[in-house]
Formats: C-alpha cells, sequence, structure tokens
C-alpha cells in the first residue's frame, strides 16, 4: 500500500514536471521544474547541460527524454545515497562507541534511554538477536539496515 502511495506521488509530481503533457520530461522542462523548487532554485539553477547529463543514464529508451517509470528511478535512485548515509549517521548513534563498528545491548540500552525509551539489558539482547545474523551477538551495518527496512 505504501508503494503505491509513492509510486501515486512520484506520478503527480511526472505530470507536473511534464508541461506540454506528452508524456515524457524533456531536459529543459527537468531544467525549469528543478529550478522552481524551493530552498534549491534560488541557490543554484540547474543549467541545460546539467539536466540532458541527468536525463542520460535514466533514459531507458534512448530517446532524450524522461518516460515515467526513469523519472522514478532518477528520484527513487538519488534518495538511496541520502538513505544510506543517514543509516550510517544513525548507527553510529546506536552504537555509541568511537569507532561505531557494533551496536551492542549496552550501547542499545544507552541510545533506547537517551530517547525516553526504558528496555533491560535482556530486553535488548532480544532485540538484537532477531536480526543478529551471523548469531556474534551485536549489531553489524548490514544487521541494521536489515532491521530498519522492516
Amino acid at each position: 500500500m505504501v508503494m503505491m502511495e509513492k509510486y501515486q506521488q512520484y506520478e503527480r509530481v511526472f505530470r507536473h514536471f511534464d508541461e506540454n503533457g506528452d508524456g515524457k520530461i524533456s531536459p529543459p522542462e527537468l531544467q525549469r521544474c528543478v529550478g522552481a523548487i524551493p530552498g534549491f532554485g534560488e541557490e543554484r539553477q540547474l543549467s541545460l547541460e546539467e539536466a540532458e547529463a541527468a536525463v542520460v543514464p535514466m533514459d531507458s529508451d534512448g530517446d532524450g527524454l524522461l518516460c515515467l517509470e526513469d523519472f522514478v528511478r532518477l528520484v527513487d535512485g538519488g534518495g538511496e545515497e541520502e538513505k544510506a548515509k543517514d543509516l550510517k549517521e544513525a548507527f553510529k548513534l546506536y552504537a555509541g562507541d568511537e569507532r561505531g563498528h557494533c551496536i551492542t545491548p549496552k550501547s542499545l540500552k544507552r541510545m533506547l534511554s537517551k530517547i525516553g525509551e526504558s528496555k533491560s539489558m535482556e530486553d535488548c539482547k532480544r532485540m538484537i538477536s532477531r536480526f543478529d545474523l551471523n548469531g556474534d551477538g551485536v549489531l553489524q551495518f548490514d544487521e541494521f539496515m536489515v532491521m530498519m527496512t522492516l
């Protein structure tokens, strides 16, 4: 259900960007619409060359335009890098040590208490064990990513 809502939102944005209603977004349309985004347009306008460069790797049929599916890949793909960065930052907070290599029951308990969740050490061990894929009693980053996507 959530994926469908997200797709519908992308479709609405796509229709807005598709100024001439031909079912495709051209580099000039992309340039104008990105320039109109609050907080982006004032700081830095997207040049036509940059818009063309953004279209090329996503253009599935080689016509120099973005269809809806191409647009979704462009928008959703850029978000993945940001999501990964945010997950890494969150992981470091939960890991709590200077190295940030793993989340231990102790570091999980400490972080949960900082955000107002009081859990026992046993609760924290149980929480970790549900996603501890290699059975070492701690969460590595890849295990944390699995946990956060569920």
